[in-house]
């Protein structure tokens, strides 16, 4: 009997010690809902000026930008497009989009996150997403603010800096606001 009931509780320790285990990892890794964005789809970009740096290999586009990649959409004043040419295409030369820099205020959002920031880089080799100062990710009622925000696109991961302490208004800390789910409060009937 006693044995019966020392297994039972090693196993129930093991049950719990597994399901806090998987907690723990779960809540360690924090997924961006952008996880899976299509790196390779088009990019669409509509301003109220382009200027065109055939040598340097980069397109400026200014006044109200607007750049869409798949759900994705990045809103800024101006946006620095890298590119690279490459033998092939339609007209014999087939261009890449590498990177996209983004300055005067940026707004990357899909449909359930939203990420401000004052600068911004979309680094479409390494697929990473990174937002500098005045950092600003929301989803839901949720909020997290800081300095510089980096978004892995392939793995889903967001982190978010604080800046150094007197940079910006947080101190050199992160800060967020959570919305906690509303149980109901009515009493319970005997």
């Amino acid at each position: 009997m006693m044995h019966m009931r020392l297994s039972g509780i090693i196993l129930a320790t093991a049950v719990l010690a597994a399901t806090a285990t998987f907690a723990q990892v779960r809540q360690e890794q924090p997924t961006s809902a952008l996880k899976g964005h299509n790196t390779n789809a088009p990019v669409d970009v509509t301003s109220e000026r382009i200027e065109v740096q055939e040598r340097a290999d980069r397109a400026v586009f200014t006044g109200n930008v607007h750049a869409t990649q798949g759900d994705m959409t990045l809103e800024t004043p101006r946006l620095t497009v890298a590119y690279s040419t490459a033998p092939g295409g339609n007209n014999g030369t087939n261009v890449q989009i590498n990177r996209l820099d983004a300055a005067g205020g940026v707004v990357v959002h899909d449909p359930s996150e939203t990420a401000k920031g004052d600068f911004g880089v979309y680094d479409l080799d390494r697929k990473l997403i990174t937002l500098i100062g005045n950092v600003q990710l929301t989803r839901d009622n949720n909020q997290v603010n800081g300095a510089r925000l980096v978004i892995d696109l392939n793995s889903g991961r967001a982190v978010i800096d604080g800046g150094p302490a007197g940079v910006n208004s947080s101190g050199g800390r992160v800060t967020g606001h959570f919305t906690v789910p509303q149980q109901n409060s009515q009493p319970k009937s005997k």
